[in-house]
């Protein structure tokens, strides 16, 4: 299990060594391919995940069966954190969007056990919480206040941050996600969102690939979402 990739993770970072071989000791490992389903919305809630590798799709169902995706979460990114709070049940279902995902986890007791006489634990996990909420609010008032293009603008902002790669061409953003799982993150219609995507491009702001896109104009982009 990489120590250096859990160390990204706000839960994990502040972790003395004694404190992190003692936690790897206390994780179970999980490998997902593309498509497989860890969890399902509904399911018993006991443990958290961490992705060690790959990428993972937390979505949710409306009551007539249409998909949302709340969430893309890859290397050094937790879930499942509720369970310390509320063992109950999921909330949402996660997904493999990878051909390969491995994850850690660690069970409802065991995370009390480490939070115990480790406030840099507890700060890790206030800072979790707090961005999971600022996201949340930050998803409502753009579905409330912000057109689809700006939406889609500032989905592909947030997949750059976290998965793009700087080129000669670019920022390349390997997403990994179809474009029916792209539009439903964005909460938008599919055809919606691939006419934004092609305006994006005839505009010269990117270039569209299978599950990922070059942005080569990153302040037009910046500007579109704001």
């Amino acid at each position: 299990m990489d120590r250096d990739v859990l160390r990204h993770a706000p839960l994990f970072g502040e972790l003395d060594d004694e404190s992190m071989t003692a936690m790897l000791a206390m994780m179970g490992e999980s490998r997902l391919r593309r498509g497989e389903v860890l969890f399902h919305e509904g399911d018993a809630a006991d443990r958290l995940y961490a992705v060690v590798a790959g990428k993972v799709k937390l979505s949710r169902a409306s009551a007539s069966g249409q998909d949302s995706v709340l969430a893309i979460l890859g290397p050094g990114q937790v879930f499942g954190e509720l369970s310390l709070f509320d063992p109950g049940l999921r909330s949402s279902t996660v997904t493999a969007v990878t051909d390969r995902v491995e994850l850690a986890s660690l069970s409802h007791d065991a995370l009390l056990t480490l939070l115990d006489g480790r406030p840099s634990v507890t700060r890790g996990l206030l800072a979790l919480l707090s961005g999971r909420l600022r996201r949340a609010n930050d998803v409502i008032g753009d579905l409330v206040f912000a057109d689809a293009p700006r939406r889609v603008a500032k989905a592909l902002l947030d997949l750059a941050e976290r998965f793009g790669e700087t080129t000669d061409e670019g920022v390349h953003v390997r997403h990994d996600l179809t474009q029916e799982e792209l539009a439903q993150l964005v909460g938008a219609a599919r055809e919606t969102v691939n006419k934004a995507l092609a305006d994006f491009a005839a505009k010269g702001w990117v270039r569209l690939e299978s599950r990922s896109v070059v942005i080569t104009d990153m302040e037009r982009i910046v500007r579109r979402a704001g």
